[in-house]
Order: C-alpha cells, then structure tokens, then sequence
C-alpha cells in the first residue's frame, strides 16, 4: 500500500508541475478567470441582473404601493454564477484532459509507463489528481470575488451553500476529467480526444433533458445518470448522498476503464 501511495504521489507531482510550466495551462488560466468574471459582472450588474431586478421591484412597489416579495439575493448570485461556470467547464475541461495521455502515445513514454512496475491505477489517479489540482487553482481566485458579492447580505448566508456549491463544481470537473483522461488514453491526438470529450459532456450535461422524452421507469433510470441534474441539487446546498455516490461513480468508472485502456496496451507490448 505504501509503495502504491508513493507512485501515486510521484505522478501526480509530475502532472501538476506540467501544467505549470505550460503556456497554454496559463493561458486556459487566463481565458477561464476573464469569461468568469464576465459572467461575475453580468448576473450582477448587466441587463437583467439581479441588482437591476432587485431596484426595479423596490420602485414599481413604491409607485404602487404594493409590498415586494424579498429576493434572496446571496442565493440567487451563488446558484446563478455556478451554474454559468458549469457550461463553461464545457470548453475548459476538454483541454484540460486532452493531453493526459495522448501527448504520452506522441512522444512514446506511454509505453514506458504501460511496461513500468507502476500500476496502471497508480498512473491514472496521479494524472487525475493533478489536473483537478490545477482546476482548484483556478477556481480559488474566484471565491474572493463570490464572497465580496455575497458580502452585503441580510441576514448572511449561510456559508453550508457556497461550501457545498463548490464541492458540487469540484466533483462534477471530477467525473468529467476521468471521462476525459479515457478517451485521451486512446488516442495519440490530443485535438480528436478534446472533440470526443466535448461531445461526451454534452450528451452527460443534456442526459436529463433526454430522459424526460422517454416515460416510465426507463426515462427516470437514465434521469439518475444526469450530472446536471445532481450538480444543480448541490449548488443549492443540499448534500445529497446520491449526488455524490453518482460522481462518485462517474470518476472510478473513468479511471477503471483507462487502467483497462493501458493494460490493453501493455498486453500488446508483451
């Protein structure tokens, strides 16, 4: 167990100090925390906003004399600003997980891990791990951006809802990296694995909107399936323990099936 943890640790202090040291991880950085404050500005502030909103009901109930339902606001920034940062993971995570391994098939050192006494599983977490890594890091200068937004308040918001929230955005980049690093796993063409990834997530992210066109107890079975669906639970701030038993899944059945992808080609080096 100790020599697997330190394999583990091994790559994924390889994986991680890759990205670091890539200018396109800089410049995923960069294009990511741009768009995201874009979208910071926009639920606040833009047309339409919450803000604007909020002022609008506050004059039309002071014109009419009508009392104004309150509008949470904290909440309604904090569900909204996830739930654009879920569809832009749609863009940001196929690059991410386009060369975990196909860039190893280019330059030819995938056969050396595959014929490594480093196992298969050990690889495939390490590599997991260090590009959810360098997904957190991107994702923490956000949070000083949220908490200014949510700031203001009263009463405060519970901080169980934005803790939440993101474990939700965290575990939803989680599944949809192993899914990834799968299908870079069989390739050698880091542009062919980021289209098949992306399409993978539009089928994962749409699969509830499939299920609802099918009745019965078929159309709810592959309703469960739905990563949105479950994301959406989470940003609301409840801990569902099926939404995480379900990303749960979703990440060892990636890393199961690229163990399986790189045992395949070790049986055909031997």
């Amino acid at each position: 167990m100790g020599i697997v943890l330190t394999n583990i640790i091994a790559i994924y202090h390889r994986e991680l100090q890759s990205y670091f040291v890539s200018p396109l991880a800089y410049g995923i950085a960069g294009i990511f925390w741009f768009i995201s404050g874009l979208f910071l500005v926009m639920i606040l502030l833009g047309p339409g906003g919450i803000l604007p909103t909020v002022a609008a009901y506050d004059v039309q109930g002071q014109q009419f004399g009508v009392p104004v339902p309150p509008i949470d606001v904290p909440y309604e920034f904090m569900r909204a600003f996830l739930d654009r940062l879920s569809w832009l993971l749609l863009f940001i995570i196929p690059i991410l997980s386009m060369g975990l391994y196909a860039e190893e098939r280019k330059r030819g050192t995938l056969e050396l891990l595959a014929t490594s006494p480093v196992t298969n599983w050990a690889v495939a977490v390490g590599k997991l791990l260090g590009v959810l890594t360098f997904f957190t890091t991107l994702i923490l200068p956000l949070l000083g951006f949220e908490a200014i937004a949510i700031s203001g308040g009263n009463p405060p918001m519970s901080p169980i809802i934005p803790l939440v929230g993101h474990l939700g955005l965290l575990l939803l980049a989680a599944a949809i990296l192993s899914i990834g690093m799968f299908i870079s796993s069989l390739t050698d063409s880091t542009l062919l694995s980021a289209v098949f990834t992306f399409g993978v997530i539009i089928l994962l992210l749409l699969i509830d909107s499939i299920s609802k066109a099918i009745p019965g107890p078929i159309g709810a079975a592959i309703g469960y399936l739905s990563l949105l669906k479950h994301y959406n639970t989470l940003t609301q701030g409840i801990l569902d323990t099926s939404a995480l038993i379900l990303f749960a899944s979703y990440i060892i059945l990636g890393i199961f099936l690229t163990a399986q992808s790189i045992d395949a080609l070790r049986f055909q080096r031997q």
